[in-house]
């Protein structure tokens, strides 16, 4: 027989890196490196209401399933919103907070939770994270952007499912931008290119950064528009320098950089991380407001260079039915939630079948308003 044994550990150094990245494959934001970055510039800890609680499940010595586990006493960064039901326990005198959550920190990217290489241990992983929460008496247990592999485990041990909804760009294989534009219907194809004729007009062109090609001077100017972006919205940013510093170091292949430039100077610019076969929109900023600057700098730069170099997604992070119009459709993305009180677990499930219900309403009309080419246009 294995030997077979579950820790929770609070600090991921005490996982071997070699290890942990076995089991999680190719995306970036699960590597090692990118969530101790998030732990050790305290961007995720204690001190922000993310304390780690990694499962591992360990065979014969040897990592064999983990799950990235925090102990909120918020919901902020999470992009799965549930601060309804944080005041419906108020209202009622329970307490919500603290709360168990299986996800990446800031990052709304599908990716697998339950790291493991079969169902077996990922049911093994399940069963230790519901026992961790009964153990911690805490009201609840969420996971969130599971890959379908997850969904399969999850909807057997018996977790309420809420699926919401995201905009990706899949690539079939297109020879270059243009061949992607006439795909495009004539309306949203005229928009795109009026959109584009604003921004060279004001003087803009662009360049792609991708690993070593990104310099401190220009991840310095990244990080200042990513700040523009929060505290334009009332709200200071979830990440630090330092994490951007520490995350690009670690793992600095993964980052693409786009960068809109007048005259050598840089103007805005747009981060995404690769891994895999996807490109994953995740931050931005401008110095100054151009008409149509968001648009081309986020999503037609990243679309083109996922067309340049053959990858086969783009993922344009959380919401926005607005990206439809360039191209980005919208995909079901899900959650896994357990809830301690028996008379809430009822309730919520209630609010999801409605829910469900009324997101497979929001989809079927998303797919009227398609920005390609019926087949009768040819």
């Amino acid at each position: 027989m294995d030997s077979l044994r579950l820790t929770i550990e609070t600090d991921l150094s005490r996982i071997d890196a070699q290890q942990w990245d076995a089991l999680a494959g190719d995306q970036p934001f699960l590597r090692h490196a990118f969530l101790r970055a998030l732990h050790d510039t305290g961007c995720a800890a204690p001190q922000t209401g993310w304390a780690p609680h990694y499962l591992a499940l360990w065979r014969d010595g040897a990592l064999a399933a983990a799950a990235p586990l925090y102990l909120k006493s918020h919901s902020r960064g999470e992009y799965v919103f549930d601060y309804a039901w944080a005041d419906a326990f108020q209202r009622h005198g329970l307490r919500y907070y603290p709360k168990l959550l299986s996800a990446i920190p800031f990052t709304p990217v599908t990716g697998p939770r339950l790291l493991a290489g079969n169902d077996e241990d990922r049911a093994t992983l399940v069963r230790g994270l519901i026992a961790f929460a009964e153990e911690l008496k805490v009201s609840s247990l969420h996971l969130l952007f599971p890959s379908d592999t997850d969904m399969r485990v999850l909807r057997d041990a018996g977790f309420m499912i809420r699926e919401s909804v995201q905009f990706h760009w899949t690539n079939p294989g297109y020879a270059d931008f243009d061949a992607f534009l006439a795909t495009m219907s004539h309306d949203k194809r005229k928009k795109i290119r009026q959109d584009r004729k604003k921004v060279a007009a004001a003087g803009l062109s662009y360049r792609w950064l991708r690993g070593a090609e990104i310099g401190a001077a220009e991840l310095d100017f990244f990080y200042e528009c990513y700040c523009r972006t929060y505290f334009s919205h009332g709200n200071p940013p979830y990440l630090s320098h330092e994490f951007f510093r520490h995350a690009y170091r670690e793992q600095a292949e993964a980052f693409v950089l786009i960068l809109a430039e007048r005259d050598g100077l840089p103007v805005a610019a747009a981060l995404n991380l690769a891994g895999g076969d996807a490109l994953y929109g995740r931050y931005w900023g401008a110095a100054e407001y151009v008409p149509g600057l968001h648009f081309e700098t986020c999503y037609m730069q990243s679309i083109a260079y996922c067309i340049a170099h053959g990858i086969a997604r783009f993922e344009g992070g959380a919401q926005g039915e607005h990206k439809m119009a360039r191209g980005l459709l919208p995909t079901p993305t899900w959650s896994a939630h357990w809830v301690a009180h028996p008379g809430f677990a009822d309730a919520i499930q209630n609010f999801l079948d409605e829910e469900t219900a009324a997101v497979t309403d929001y989809l079927g009309e998303l797919e009227t308003h398609s920005p390609f080419k019926r087949p009768q246009e040819g």
